[in-house]
């Protein structure tokens, strides 16, 4: 809460400071950043800051293609005992044989 009144007296400041600033000193920054942006040197650093990010986006995309396999399978292993409706199976796919026919063991000790 703390954090969000420091922000909104910030924008209140600055929205009271830009209005007695006017529009002159508005357009002086609009033409500032228009020269910049069409800059020569700012348009190479976005490049390379683009090119930067699509390397560390590939790499990023590249791990997770080797990791998201194993951890399908690592989830579909550990589901592989239930059947569907939390139902513990069996070898031959009847109800379990544990006491607790149709109980899934994170529910065995669980009062009604």
């Amino acid at each position: 809460m703390r954090y969000r009144t420091i922000f909104l007296a910030g924008l209140a400041v600055g929205f009271v400071l830009g209005a007695r600033a006017g529009r002159e000193r508005y357009e002086q920054i609009a033409r500032l950043a228009r020269k910049t942006a069409d800059s020569p040197a700012f348009q190479q650093a976005a490049a390379t800051a683009q090119a930067q990010a699509a390397g560390i986006a590939r790499a990023a995309k590249d791990r997770m293609s080797d990791r998201v396999p194993r951890m399908a399978n690592a989830a579909k292993s550990k589901a592989s005992g239930y059947m569907p409706g939390g139902h513990r199976a069996n070898n031959d796919g009847g109800p379990s044989t544990d006491g607790h026919p149709h109980m899934p063991p994170h529910e065995r000790h669980r009062k009604t």
